[in-house]
This record gives C-alpha cells, structure tokens and sequence, in this order.
C-alpha cells in the first residue's frame, strides 16, 4: 500500500490517495444526476443500477481514505503544511464530517427502503413522489458533502 502516498497527480502536496479520493467526491454529483436523469427517463433498471454501484464505490473509496488518513498520520500530520488557521480547518472538518455521516446515513435509508418498495410493487408506483422527495434531498446532501470535501482539500493541500 506504500502507493498511496507517493505524489499526487493533481500537482498539489496531496497523496496519490487524496488526490483519487477527490476525484472521485467531485464526480459523484454528476454521476448523480446522471442517475436521476434514467429515472426521470424511466430507466429504472439503469437508475437503481447506477444508485447501487454509486453507492457501493463511496463505501470502498471512504474505507480507503480512512485508510491513508490514520496511516499517513492522520489530520495533523496533513494540516502541518496549510497556511490556514488549524482550529478554523478543524472546524471546518467536523462540519464536514457531519454532513458526510448525516448523507451517508439518508442515502442508506433511501436504498434500502427503495429496495423493500421495489419488492412490494410499489416503486415506481405508490411511493414514487416519496421516493422523489427523499432522492432530491440526499442529491442536494451529496452535492454539500463534495463541496465540503473539496473545500477540505484546499485548506490541507493547497492554502
């Protein structure tokens, strides 16, 4: 795993690992509104696919940057190089932290209900505007948890 810290290829002070573990968070909006885009379509197949897959890759990539960050010597270790106020950063990072874990915990919610949904016939159907409803709400929630992440990685890689 000595890979992930080499340099980054964004050209920032940044890990290889932070700089795909932002990649990542930046794209996953889009991949979002892709996704919304097919059930707004009725591509249902496409939608509850690429929902599944989107999600199942922010677990994997959020293991692996917990990974890197408490092997590479955690907050500190990284805020060390920053220009910017470590008690604002920290801040900053709890916020951060706490959209993430609010996201992840609706987003969960919202799948495993679409999947009991999708079992009783009723999505699409009967608990559409529901699911709708839910859906803009943790898209609007991902979109906050990407900006904050992005934010993150100036402070810590490039202010």
């Amino acid at each position: 795993m000595e890979y992930m810290f080499q340099t980054g290829f964004l050209g920032t002070r940044a890990p290889l690992f932070m700089d795909e573990f932002l990649m990542v968070v930046a794209l996953l909006p889009f991949f979002i509104g892709l996704s919304i885009w097919f059930a707004i379509h009725k591509y249902y197949g496409l939608h509850r696919f690429f929902q599944t897959f989107l999600f199942l890759i922010t677990l994997i990539i959020l293991v692996y940057f917990e990974y890197g960050i408490h092997i590479g010597g955690g907050f500190s270790h990284y805020m060390k190089d920053s220009s910017i106020d470590a008690d604002l950063a920290f801040y900053f990072l709890i916020f951060h932290i706490i959209i993430a874990s609010i996201t992840l915990i609706m987003w969960s919610f919202i799948m495993k209900f679409a999947i009991e949904d999708r079992k009783r016939r009723a999505l699409p159907g009967l608990y559409s505007n529901s699911h709708r409803k839910s859906g803009k709400r943790v898209a609007f929630m991902i979109l906050l948890t990407s900006l904050t992440a992005i934010g993150l990685y100036w402070i810590l890689f490039i202010a």
